[in-house]
């Protein structure tokens, strides 16, 4: 099957309706995001020609050592990018570098050793991509909810911790709620796919021409090395993060933001 997709300045310039009708929302609601809708605009158009022109070298060179290059890139953005999330946390960035590269690393090895992927630019770095910009919105979620725990729950932590009870013994609820809202989202994304959503890998993929039963199972094995990964990523940085919310002796130093201020 072929399928031809076109795109032209003009319908391109005509979809950019579509954003002028969420600033007009944001303007009539009053939500104040015009400037993050301003940053977001920009951002998307310069960095998609930056990447765009970067790709295409990278994939014509088909280099192991640029692949590497590549991939790390990648997993650091997406890590830099989550960190921002977890404000207030002591040593987030570190924390998001270890959760995302733990999950990411896990996922390609076990893709390129069995075969499903070959080390190539053109394969690994979009499929790197994918899987670390879903890390990244996972641990964003784990950051926020294991915060927003905390502080609601900061009494009952240190009368936990008066009575005897360790930090991990204190904060196991608070970590399993953490790590589920990490994840969830990705099994609901799971659960509806087909459904409610048409993957544009899969789709991609038949309008290239691929046989349907093939593109069908390469997205399962999508879904699958997604979930591995949210799973992966928001245990470790809950696992991380709780550890710095407390001293070494088993004193609670994790501060709300607006206490600090």
């Amino acid at each position: 099957m072929t399928q031809n997709l076109q795109v032209s300045p003009l319908t391109l310039a005509l979809s950019f309706s579509l954003v002028l009708i969420t600033f007009y929302i944001a303007y009539k609601e009053q939500l104040d995001l015009w400037k993050d809708l301003l940053i977001a605009i920009v951002r998307v158009i310069l960095q998609l020609l930056i990447v765009g022109y970067v790709l295409e070298q990278v994939f014509s060179i088909d280099n192991a050592l640029l692949t590497v290059a590549m991939v790390a890139v990648i997993i650091f953005n997406a890590a830099w990018n989550a960190s921002k999330h977890g404000k207030g946390i002591n040593k987030a960035f570190a924390i998001s570098l270890s959760a995302i590269g733990i999950g990411s690393l896990t996922s390609l090895a076990i893709l390129v050793l069995s075969g499903s992927l070959k080390f190539t630019p053109s394969q690994v770095v979009p499929i790197t991509g994918m899987i670390s910009g879903t890390a990244m919105t996972a641990l964003g979620l784990t950051y926020r909810n294991l915060k927003q725990l905390f502080e609601d729950h900061r009494q009952a932590f240190l009368e936990m911790l008066a009575l005897g009870a360790s930090p991990q013994q204190a904060s196991t609820h608070i970590k399993k709620l953490a790590v589920k809202s990490g994840i969830q989202p990705t099994i609901d994304s799971v659960k509806t796919t087909g459904v409610v959503t048409l993957p544009g890998m899969m789709s991609g993929l038949i309008f290239a021409g691929v046989d349907p039963t093939k593109a069908i199972m390469y997205q399962m094995m999508i879904s699958f090395t997604l979930l591995g990964t949210t799973s992966l990523v928001s245990a470790t940085s809950a696992h991380l993060a709780i550890r710095t919310f407390f001293n070494d002796r088993y004193q609670l130093t994790f501060m709300p933001e607006n206490d600090k201020k």
